[in-house]
């Protein structure tokens, strides 16, 4: 089973405002990633969608969907507790799991890139994620990132505002053969930061 943890309960400080909820190429933002995931779930049919939000317009806004809205009234003090929140969510963990973290400020992530990363499943990776080029031709890593869920309590021990990206890296430095770059273009990594 593949747990996609949708990450949706960001303060949008540099933004100014809850970007989440601007409209953005006649969406909202945050439904545009959203609706990727779940697309690409639904093509594979091993995965659960949950969308970790304070905001309760977007909770109220999924109910009719097949996603599992958490609350996580605790966002405010950094994305780890977004990340405690998606794990507790997916409840008991068992070996072979993953769990597939996913930010909401970035429109455009597609379906098929997502799909090409739930794919690596099939070579079982400690950690895998969207990755594309700079201009020098340098890997650089972006989300989604999956993870095995063997990780789940050292992603679950994360404090503050630090990510899973951290957990990532340090694995990625123990043992490089454990994590697959899966390449997309560039656009799809971006996200939106600034009005």
């Amino acid at each position: 089973m593949i747990h996609i943890i949708y990450l949706a309960a960001g303060m949008s400080r540099r933004y100014g405002a809850n970007k989440l909820l601007t409209l953005y190429k006649e969406k909202l933002l945050y439904r545009h990633g959203l609706d990727a995931l779940t697309a690409a779930a639904d093509r594979r049919g091993d995965c659960t969608v949950y969308l970790v939000t304070c905001w309760d317009e977007i909770a109220a806004a999924c109910k009719n969907d097949s996603i599992r809205a958490v609350p996580c009234p605790d966002s405010k003090l950094g994305v780890s507790h977004s990340i405690r929140a998606g794990i507790a969510a997916a409840g008991r963990l068992e070996y072979g799991d993953y769990l597939m973290f996913a930010v909401a400020d970035q429109p455009n992530l597609t379906a098929d890139s997502i799909l090409r990363l739930l794919d690596t499943v099939r070579e079982k990776p400690i950690t895998a994620c969207l990755s594309c080029r700079d201009e020098a031709g340098e890997t650089v890593r972006g989300n989604p990132v999956l993870f095995a869920a063997s990780l789940a309590d050292e992603l679950s021990a994360l404090e503050g505002d630090r990510g899973g990206k951290s957990v990532m890296r340090r694995h990625i430095e123990r043992d490089p053969r454990g994590h697959i770059d899966v390449f997309c273009c560039p656009g799809e990594l971006e996200d939106i930061d600034t009005p």
